[in-house]
């Protein structure tokens, strides 16, 4: 059962992204309809090791960080220096790359939304951050110094822990600003950028905080790009910018990327009685399982659910649907129909944001929110960059006896698809995103009317 609640804004947003230099920068190549991948060096430099060697990643030197390498242990980043000295010294040395982006896009955030430190530093001010894996490149090279040249543990230093936890994302910004409310982590895969800013939500709807920092973060990590391209599911053979190309006909597979999506929540009532710029409001979460015991294939009908459990019989359509949209064969064809058989065929646009800027997998959820925010202020829906050519005949899936979805090809819905920007009235987007193990988020953003 869902108590109606309170009703939560969105006042600040901040973030770390491939080949930008801050939030404006972001947004004006977005609705540009520029990509933000490019061939990985890194990748590269492991030839025929790997298959594919595009990514939307960013380097410490374009954050302007740079690691600070033991001088009797190898490889080991003993901490970071920040050259424009954003954060202080203390908090970069429990910090891994990725920790340290959190930290960065929580500053701006914040500051875009005009809390106090009165406010922040309260017990009804929570934080709720997470990543889509651990602290790879710290525990790496601690590992390989104590299992494989026989180091002692004492020389892998004291912060080989809390650089590589889970919960390093949210520890570090709640030690940053000081707060006193909830701090935690949720874990859910691709979804865990949108699944962490909706459980934030949940606790400011039902009155346990009053503002929280939310969102989720993927530093960038060879291992999580090798393990990816290990089981084969990474776009290769275009080129950067034409690699991520959802529900084209020759999409074959996403873009590993990474970065940072940070936005402060807070209820509407105290937002609007400071007089808060309110960029967005949050009308209603759902997260669900798809409950049929498979990995990693989706599933229909868990979206199905998804689409009811988050509109249920309002019979409402959102001017945009912002979509998890990886590139994958079957994901993009099941994720299409299951929007289609709640919405129909006209009324609505559907947006693409990894299109742009790759799969980030644990920010993916919360930057691409950032993105939906930007649609409505720029009243400019967001292209589906590669769409070239869809499907004209019948998925295999469609074929089948037991398929109860439309019965019409990927092609039918052409015009819902934009290759590029365009403007049109939004008052209402959909952000939905997906993970393994068939975890399923999703969030209806309107426009503050009020």
């Amino acid at each position: 059962m869902e108590l109606q609640g309170r009703k939560v804004a969105v006042v600040g947003m901040g973030g770390v992204f491939p080949t930008c230099t801050k939030l404006d920068d972001f947004a004006d190549k977005l609705f540009s309809n520029q990509s933000l991948i490019r061939e990985w060096d890194q990748a590269k430099h492991h030839g025929k090791q790997v298959r594919s060697s595009v990514s939307g990643y960013v380097t410490e030197e374009e954050m302007h960080l740079e690691a600070i390498y033991s001088s009797h242990i190898e490889d080991y980043p003993e901490t970071y220096l920040d050259h424009l000295n954003r954060i202080p010294h203390a908090h970069l040395a429990t910090a891994d790359v990725g920790s340290i982006w959190a930290m960065l896009a929580t500053l701006d955030a914040i500051k875009m939304a005009d809390w106090q430190e009165d406010d922040i530093q309260s017990e009804l001010t929570g934080v709720v951050v997470g990543s889509g894996g651990s602290g790879t490149k710290i525990a790496r090279s601690a590992w390989r110094n104590f299992f494989e040249l026989g180091k002692k543990s004492r020389s892998i230093g004291t912060h080989t822990v809390d650089r590589s936890m889970f919960y390093r994302e949210a520890a570090n910004i709640s030690c940053l600003i000081k707060n006193k409310g909830v701090c935690e982590s949720i874990g859910s895969a691709c979804a865990t950028g949108l699944g962490n800013i909706g459980h934030a939500y949940r606790l400011i709807q039902y009155g346990i905080q009053d503002r929280a920092v939310a969102g989720g973060v993927e530093g960038t990590s060879l291992e999580s790009f090798i393990g990816f391209d290990g089981m084969q599911i990474l776009s290769r053979g275009f080129t950067p910018e034409a690699s991520s190309r959802p529900f084209d006909i020759n999409r074959n597979g996403f873009v590993c990327s990474f970065g940072a999506g940070i936005v402060c929540l807070e209820a509407y009532d105290i937002a609007k009685a400071r007089g808060a710029n309110i960029l967005g409001v949050i009308d209603r979460y759902f997260n669900n399982s798809d409950g049929d015991g498979n990995m990693f294939h989706p599933s229909y009908d868990g979206q199905k659910r998804l689409w009811k459990g988050l509109l249920g019989n309002s019979g409402m359509v959102p001017d945009v649907v912002k979509v998890h949209g990886t590139s994958t064969q079957v994901g993009d064809a099941i994720e299409l129909f299951s929007i289609a058989d709640m919405l129909g065929d006209k009324g609505y646009h559907i947006a693409a944001p990894k299109s742009q800027f790759g799969h980030m997998l644990g920010a993916s959820g919360s930057v691409e929110m950032i993105a939906a925010l930007l649609m409505l202020e720029r009243q400019t829906v967001l292209p589906c960059l590669n769409s070239v050519q869809l499907n004209t005949e019948l998925e295999y899936f469609q074929q089948a006896d037991s398929w109860e979805g439309p019965q019409t090809p990927m092609a039918h819905f052409r015009e819902l698809i934009p290759q590029e920007a365009f403007k049109k009235e939004i008052n209402t987007v959909v952000c939905l995103n997906y993970g393994f193990g068939g975890t399923n988020s999703s969030i209806l953003l309107s426009k503050d009317t009020q």
